[in-house]
């Protein structure tokens, strides 16, 4: 690889100290570094799009920021971790420069991360977002019961009533959707999975279906005004859903491509990252 792409979070590196040591460690082999800061990663991806590759410096929150907004550029992603945890971001701070000496001769693996999408009908318009994570539908006002249906397939699954419901892809099968009970999935799997948020109802927590199936939600309608609901793209991204609305979840056309440059497995994360540093998080 010879051209990056530096994208960097400045909260996390404030005085962009690692972000220029990286581009000059770059710039002193001979390669093409171009800076930009995540608040202004979606506005003129003409100019940085000849990037062969994203270094993307922040925790995973960014780097799955930086994932919807390169949408489609589909370049591969290289997260540095300057966050806690760090399941996507996988590289350290003190191995950077390991790191860019194995992508300066090709000495990497690059691994697809399935993504979905949802699209929201009204009125013949629709609205259309995606994530690497989850989409997440709840109630719009705080701590308001949702009444919804879920549909797989035109096929009911659930008539739910609760706090919300978790549509999650296998990447993130371990967010918001492990911590509401739903299983782990393996990042390599081609699946969904519907988790149910503190469900008021005896029914599954969770559901797995096939990523070629299509997910429709219906937001139930109440006798008061309040019935508003909205749909979250991996905390970021919020529409508003009306119950007279119809919101599909399917898979995305496009994956995110994660450079891989070590050979730890997902199993393998969770025992070092959250059950042996519980304390960190």
């Amino acid at each position: 690889m010879d051209r990056f792409l530096l994208i960097t979070n400045e909260i996390k590196d404030k005085d962009n100290s690692i972000t220029k040591s990286i581009a000059s460690y770059i710039r002193s082999s001979g390669r093409k570094a171009t800076l930009v800061n995540t608040l202004s990663l979606a506005e003129d991806k003409t100019s940085y799009n000849d990037a062969q590759c994203a270094i993307v410096l922040g925790g995973d929150g960014t780097l799955i920021h930086c994932a919807t907004d390169q949408i489609p550029l589909s370049i591969p992603i290289l997260g540095i971790n300057l966050g806690t945890v760090g399941f996507l971001a996988e590289i350290e701070k003190h191995r950077i420069n390991e790191a860019l000496d194995r992508l300066f001769v090709d000495d990497y693996e690059i691994e697809n991360r399935m993504m979905i999408k949802g699209k929201i009908s009204r009125n013949n318009e629709s609205t259309v977002g995606y994530a690497l994570n989850d989409i997440v539908i709840t109630q719009k006002e705080f701590a308001r019961i949702i009444s919804l249906k879920i549909y797989v397939n035109d096929m009911l699954v659930n008539d739910f009533r609760g706090d919300g419901v978790i549509i999650a892809t296998p990447t993130g099968s371990t967010a918001y959707s492990m911590s509401a009970g739903g299983p782990i999935i393996a990042p390599n799997a081609d699946v969904m999975v519907i988790t149910a948020i503190c469900p008021h109802t005896i029914s599954p927590r969770s559901v797995v279906v096939s990523a070629e199936d299509t997910i429709r939600i219906e937001i139930k309608k109440k006798k008061s005004a309040q019935d508003k609901a909205i749909a979250t793209f991996d905390g970021q991204k919020v529409i508003d859903i009306g119950a007279e609305d119809e919101l599909l979840i399917k898979k995305a056309q496009y994956d995110t491509k994660l450079i891989r440059l070590n050979q730890t497995g997902i199993f393998e994360i969770l025992r070092s990252k959250l059950i042996n540093n519980s304390d960190n998080i």
